[in-house]
């Protein structure tokens, strides 16, 4: 007897649909073939689903069991075939009729005893199962909150695998799972942290206010216990708070790299991440045998945070240049290739020098010259191109210390919003969301040059050297500082202040 049930398979941060095909026949000799391009935690379910079958009460006869994963050319892999597996086998043993099996869509790992464990990946399958059509999706009590977040879909939790056969004989009644959305936005702006409490760096808090409105990355330079770690923490308290979409697809990136929280259905702040220095470039891009998404993807629409930028591996910093320029990353293996979002912003901080002081005039510095040109040397000119903003961040004085005024988190994010409403009506008939994208006939269109602005800008181009590259950042720098001014036109000053947040161009 044919028994089918629906599961899905992921595909970088998204599912599509499988079918899990049961034969089971008594003629012949007692086996069990599983086909489909199973991997290893697919094939060894058959010993925890025969386990848990058994512990539940149910009894399968010896039977020659075949298993049949359809598509049968895409790899399937993880714990989440075991709850269909031990249904579908059920269904072929004649305990559950087909009937009631069809428009279910389910996922779930077993333990030996029949409980239903959760697993990652529950939403991307949730809202596969709603494209399809499915009558509902049942997954562990652990996952239907992640699950319940897509609209239109019923979705219940079974704690046991045999709750889950009474449900489906009807002997059970189950309610479909509910979120409350409103509840999950309410403290998406809740950080505990304020841009109030940093003192002093006024000039570093305009440079963040600029590249958070237009999403410009910014590089901080400055000693030690200047406050560079300090201002980049602060940076997702002054960002617009994610639409729904875009919560959505942050979700899905973590809920498929099995990092999503069990007590959060929903990411609704934007991240932050903050890797270590000693960090590989499959940890950070993405990557391994059976390729996860890396910390740039788990940084999409948020924060891409390096500290000591160049104390970082030459190999590793190379590879950000991808996702800096194209907001996704792909990622080539022999079987497969995948890609996933990596639409982030970049603040990375460094010391001026190797001992940290060359530009502190209350510290001597020990560098040589040459000492100082090897370690600036480590971060490349092409990626030094693609941060926009490149902020010297000087000691603290006293006064400022014992200073209580400045800019708060509040007026800033007012700002920033201000100047993201502009440019989503500016943008809206096209692909491009900030300035930070502009680049081609757009940027031609929108940051247009009087004679004056063109021979100031020709200037400076020449006497500091600035590559193609960094002549284009400038120009998006500039259309976003006119913005927050409400200027229609570049003029000379947004161009002048654009220049000087280019100060490793300068020192070159």
């Amino acid at each position: 007897m044919i028994a089918k049930v629906s599961c899905a398979a992921l595909m970088g941060i998204d599912a599509f649909k499988v079918d899990l095909e049961v034969d089971l026949t008594r003629q012949g000799m007692p086996a069990f073939t599983m086909v489909g391009l199973a991997e290893g935690a697919v094939k060894e379910s058959k010993e925890r689903v025969f386990s848990a079958l058994k512990n539940s009460g149910y009894r399968i006869p010896p039977s020659r069991i075949t298993v049949n994963l359809a598509p049968a050319d895409i790899r399937k892999a993880g714990s989440a075939y075991d709850l269909p597996l031990a249904t579908s086998l059920l269904g072929a043993a004649g305990v559950i009729d087909q009937s009631a099996l069809e428009g279910w869509f389910l996922a779930g790992e077993l333990s030996l005893s029949g409980g239903v464990k959760p697993v990652h990946g529950v939403l991307p399958l949730a809202i596969e199962a709603r494209r399809k059509g499915a009558k509902g999706l049942i997954v562990s009590p652990e996952n239907v909150n992640e699950a319940a977040v897509v609209e239109g879909l019923s979705v219940y939790g079974v704690p046991t695998l045999s709750q889950l056969v009474n449900f489906l004989i009807g002997e059970d009644h189950l309610e479909p799972a509910t979120v409350d959305t409103d509840l999950l936005w309410s403290g998406r702006q809740s950080f505990g942290m304020d841009f109030s409490e940093v003192k002093g760096q006024e000039h570093a808090k305009r440079a963040i206010e600029i590249g958070a409105a237009g999403n410009h990355n910014l590089l901080f330079i400055g000693p030690p216990g200047s406050g560079k770690t300090m201002l980049a923490r602060r940076i997702p308290t002054v960002l617009p708070p994610l639409v729904f979409e875009e919560a959505l697809e942050v979700t899905k990136i973590y809920s498929v790299s099995g990092q999503l929280e069990r007590d959060k259905s929903l990411m609704v702040t934007r991240p932050f991440r903050a890797p270590h220095h000693t960090i590989s470039d499959a940890g950070l891009i993405g990557g391994g045998a059976y390729p996860k998404p890396g910390e740039v993807s788990l940084a999409h629409r948020g924060v891409l945070f390096l500290d000591e930028l160049p104390e970082f591996k030459k190999n590793v910093l190379e590879v950000l240049r991808q996702p800096l320029e194209g907001g996704e990353v792909t990622i080539s293996r022999a079987a497969m290739s995948l890609s996933y979002p990596a639409d982030f912003m970049l603040v990375a901080a460094m010391n001026p020098c190797p001992c940290g002081y060359f530009t502190d005039e209350r510290h001597a510095c020990t560098c040589s010259a040459q000492a100082v040109a090897r370690y600036r040397s480590k971060l490349s000119g092409p990626l030094l191109d693609r941060i926009d903003l490149q902020i010297e961040v000087p000691a603290v004085e006293y006064k400022d210390l014992r200073d209580s005024s400045g800019l708060d988190s509040a007026s800033m994010r007012a700002n920033i919003e201000r100047v993201r409403e502009i440019q989503a009506d500016r943008y809206k008939d096209m692909n491009i969301l900030t300035n930070s994208e502009l680049s081609g006939s757009s940027l031609e269109k929108f940051c247009k040059l009087s004679e004056a602005e063109h021979s100031f800008l020709e200037q400076a181009v020449r006497s500091l050297g600035l590559s193609a590259r960094a002549y284009t950042r400038i120009l998006r720098i500039s259309r976003t500082i006119a913005d927050l001014a409400g200027a229609d036109m570049i003029q000379v000053q947004h161009l002048a202040e654009a220049i000087n947040y280019r100060s490793m161009d300068r020192q070159g």
